[in-house]
């Protein structure tokens, strides 16, 4: 996210009702979008049913059609991006298992931002229900896998989103990863 400071000012221009500067906005902020969203499938086995293209434009549009978010700054806004992708991959994912029509419960692992399994969507949700229980005992790591896994950021980058040391991005990654493991391995 190399263009922090301009992202955030046209952020609050735009917020002021500058016009000109949401047309200065939106390129950057859509390739940012895209850097995210093609963290996240790079990841992903190949032949995933929903593209990094279509991830970003329904991502976009909704943020585009937010009226109601008052924007603090880019992290706040990546933030945000990066909780409506893990919305958006979830109900894409719980829509393929319908479609499937059941299938069994495999056991999961989770590697360093890593799923790695024959039934993706199920993984996908397993770990949507496994972050909401993490969530209620520990928000921040919580926060951190949305924004690592989901969102495609980096510690540096999720450092900046949550306002602390990518030395505390890193410990608290570590051990939301060995809980969801146990988690997940449980499922």
């Amino acid at each position: 996210m190399s263009d922090a400071p301009n992202i955030t000012r046209l952020l609050s221009a735009v917020a002021d009702g500058d016009k000109t500067a949401l047309d200065e906005l939106v390129p950057v902020v859509y390739a940012e979008l895209r850097r995210m969203a093609q963290r996240y499938f790079a990841r992903e086995n190949p032949g995933h049913t929903l593209q990094a293209t279509a991830l970003v434009n329904e991502v976009y549009l909704k943020l585009a059609a937010d009226r109601t978010t008052d924007w603090r700054n880019r992290a706040h806004f990546f933030g945000v991006a990066a909780q409506m992708m893990r919305h958006i991959l979830v109900d894409h994912a719980r829509g393929r298992q319908v479609a499937k029509r059941g299938g069994g419960k495999e056991k999961l692992e989770l590697d360093e931002a890593l799923v790695v399994s024959n039934e993706p969507a199920a993984i996908v949700t397993a770990l949507d229900d496994a972050l909401k229980t993490l969530a209620e005992s520990d928000e921040r790591k919580a926060r951190i896998v949305e924004l690592r896994f989901f969102g495609g950021l980096t510690a540096e980058e999720t450092a900046e989103v949550l306002g602390v040391s990518a030395v505390t991005i890193n410990r608290e990654w570590r051990l939301a990863k060995a809980w969801l493991q146990r988690e997940l391995s449980n499922t």
